[in-house]
């Protein structure tokens, strides 16, 4: 068949496992269909530590200027990482420089089969976590306190006056973290909620824990109020869905014991645990959609898990692994369905609807990767490789595709 012809996306490279799958997906189920046009960025840890971080800045500006951006996981350093790849400094979260240079929202559903079911027998339809992606911990200030001291919150403003308050007086060692949030990303976020929300008919829960932090915390659930408020009260009431403050934990109950079909939204933080939570609940880490968009139209898409560390090692001593690669599949066929409806192209949304059910119509014949073949009820279930499971789906897609 004539490949489809695309315009350009962002690609960025990830590490370890996910990198080879990576590449796999590309060899055998893009590249015989689609003549990939990408701007290709490598944001390997050691890639990132050579430009000191400086490529990931890059590949985010690239997301703005094309618009569409698919990104393989990467490693987040901490001190073993830092040591074993001998890194210049233990470099922040890839994700995290991304997201505040895009800003917006984190959109996270699980993708459901009818081979796997949820591990909460209430659960019958998908639950889609909103992440707000921008500030907290992610872009927190932190300081190892050697010895005791004051620690002290200072703000000053343009105008010259101030605020000064103690957080603590240390009596020993300790440590210290600042984190921060703007009116303007929290207002993009609760729009990009209800906006999303409207657009997929589903009920909008948002969850913090105001009644502790009183300032920080309580600004989000006002923003939101306000805004639902004045511009979404009566458009939600219109489609016959609703939106309701609660408190995280008393929205985690809520989740447990609801039968799904609606939107959490969280702060990162919370985003991030709760994410892995409902994926995890839904059957793996590895079957979870992940999509950031930013308050002007800019999406990246991406795997929500992490880099399979332990299969990588088992990769490079030379055996084979049964790595499931399903959410980075889903990361390159939601990035070329929206390049797809950018551009009017309709050829290269089929491909991508055709991608999608190709790899779920390959679980649902009985044929899976290890994760998957643990929990299925199933007992046709064919345990397989990674490359025998792409194999697999690579024959699903040539049927759709005739």
């Amino acid at each position: 068949m004539k490949k489809i012809t695309m315009n350009k996306i962002v690609e960025m490279d990830g590490d370890e496992m996910t990198r080879i799958l990576w590449q796999m997906i590309k060899d055998e189920l893009l590249s015989p269909f689609v003549e990939l046009n990408t701007e290709y960025y490598d944001l390997a840890l050691t890639e990132r530590d050579k430009t000191d971080d400086q490529i990931t800045f890059d590949a985010a500006e690239a997301i703005k200027k094309y618009g569409v951006g698919v990104k393989c996981a990467t490693i987040t350093a901490n001190a073993q990482r830092v040591e074993e790849y001998s890194l210049k400094q233990m470099w922040k979260s890839p994700n995290g420089t991304i997201r505040a240079v895009l800003d917006g929202t984190v959109f996270r559903a699980p993708i459901l089969t009818e081979s796997i079911k949820p591990y909460v027998r209430t659960w019958k339809k998908p639950i889609t976590i909103a992440r707000h992606a921008y500030g907290d911990v992610y872009k927190a200030t932190e300081y190892r306190v050697p010895a005791p001291g004051k620690a002290e919150l200072l703000f000053t403003g343009e105008n010259g006056e101030s605020y000064r308050e103690t957080i603590y007086d240390y009596e020993c060692a300790g440590v210290l973290q600042a984190t921060y949030n703007k009116d303007s990303s929290i207002e993009a976020f609760a729009r990009s909620c209800f906006d999303y929300a409207l657009s997929t008919r589903q009920d909008l829960w948002f969850a913090t824990k105001d009644t502790i932090s009183k300032q920080y915390d309580q600004t989000f659930k006002l923003i939101f109020a306000d805004i639902y408020e004045k511009e979404y009260d009566a458009r939600f009431k219109k489609a016959g869905i609703e939106y309701f403050y609660t408190l995280i934990d008393d929205a985690v109950a809520r989740v447990i014991r609801s039968e799904g079909g609606f939107i959490w939204a969280c702060k990162n933080y919370d985003g991030d645990v709760m994410s892995d939570m409902v994926s995890t609940a839904f059957g793996s880490l590895a079957m979870m959609t992940s999509v950031l968009v930013s308050p002007d139209g800019c999406y990246e898409y991406e795997a929500a898990h992490g880099t399979i560390t332990r299969h990588y090692y088992k990769h490079l001593k030379g055996e084979q692994t049964s790595s499931n690669p399903i959410a980075t599949i889903f990361a390159w066929s939601g990035a070329l369905r929206k390049r797809g409806e950018k551009d009017g192209n309709s050829a290269l949304v089929s491909f991508a609807d055709a991608l999608e059910k190709a790899s779920i119509d390959t679980i649902d014949s009985g044929i899976m990767t290890g994760d998957l073949a643990l929990l299925s009820d199933r007992t046709d279930v064919q345990k397989v490789t990674s490359a025998q499971f792409i194999a697999a789906i690579r024959r699903q897609l040539e049927k759709l595709l005739g």
